[in-house]
């Protein structure tokens, strides 16, 4: 039929919390895209051909044009290294690797393969984001706060991985924080100090401070920390020559001079794949690795203090 394009074939490696309650209902809602295969060590899908690993999920002939990492991080550069060599475009869950110079390697192997590369950062999708991008072009930036507090019992329960080496830690909600502070300041962020909390035993913070300058001189401060329990805190707080921009529920909601400005509907993951949609026809990535950068740099600048031990 004239006008009907074909569905993009998409497969799932990595069957876990952020994929189930977001991924698949966001790939089963958008009609360029059909769920043809998962790969994953612990679990499936209903009714979708599962697999152990993607090297299995290559070999079952699905027909894939694409395939979306939902992986811890530090598997990530070898799965989607093998879903290129193979010739599929690639979506990577956040944060895009375990290290800059991995995350730079696939942008020169997609390259190279003619295939698309998108780096997903889905904070950046909630409903407030844009507005306040837009509202913070023209303002004179006096300094920002950034408080990023919630349970990780609730949010990466039994999830051992995220305390281990390259498993970022209380980073792995902040750099969604980061992720937006770096879509909505118009200067850059420079990390200038860090203090990291590491629990006895782990390796990676269970909090952490960062002092940062955006652009010449003004102060930035973030604030992580992992164990709060009751209410959580995604917060952005920016005061301007304009007034006090905050943003709440990580992004999906706007305070500006103390009112609370509508917005359209929130659809973080939604918005994710349309964009990898337009992305695959017109034959580009989108790799954006400044919130990772911020990381890395604050782990190299960092003082590292030992904190009581952590269980979940």
């Amino acid at each position: 039929m004239s006008g009907v394009r074909e569905k993009i074939r998409l497969g799932l490696v990595g069957v876990g919390k952020i994929a189930r309650d977001q991924h698949i209902p966001a790939i089963g809602g958008n009609q360029r895209f059909e769920l043809a295969a998962v790969a994953s060590r612990h679990a499936g899908v209903e009714e979708v051909p599962s697999y152990h690993d993607i090297e299995a999920m290559l070999a079952g002939d699905h027909g894939l044009a694409a395939v979306a990492v939902c992986t811890p991080p530090a598997g990530r550069f070898a799965i989607a290294r093998t879903a290129i060599a193979a010739g599929l475009h690639v979506l990577l869950e956040k944060p895009p690797g375990a290290t800059v110079a991995e995350v730079d390697d696939l942008v020169a192997r997609a390259t190279k393969a003619g295939v698309t590369l998108f780096a997903t950062w889905h904070s950046r999708e909630a409903a407030s984001v844009d507005a306040a991008r837009d509202w913070l072009a023209d303002k004179h930036i006096r300094s920002a706060h950034i408080e990023w507090r919630e349970d990780i019992r609730v949010w990466h329960p039994g999830q051992d991985w995220i305390l281990e080496p390259g498993g970022f830690g209380v980073f792995d909600p902040g750099i969604n924080a980061l992720s937006i502070a770096t879509a909505i300041l118009p200067e850059a962020l420079i990390v200038q100090s860090a203090e990291l909390e590491i629990p006895a035993g782990r390796d990676s913070p269970i909090a952490a401070t960062v002092v940062m300058c955006h652009g010449t001189d003004t102060p930035v401060r973030v604030d992580l920390d992992f164990l709060q329990t009751g209410p959580q805190s995604w917060n952005i707080t920016v005061e301007t020559d304009g007034g006090t921009l905050v943003l709440r529920e990580g992004g999906k909601r706007l305070w500006i001079a103390g009112k609370e400005k509508s917005v359209a509907a929130d659809e973080e993951y939604p918005r994710l794949y349309r964009r990898f949609a337009e992305l695959i026809e017109a034959g580009q990535s989108d790799v954006d690795l400044r919130p990772l950068q911020l990381v890395a740099d604050a782990f190299l600048l960092a003082r590292r203090t030992e904190v009581a031990s952590f269980d979940f």
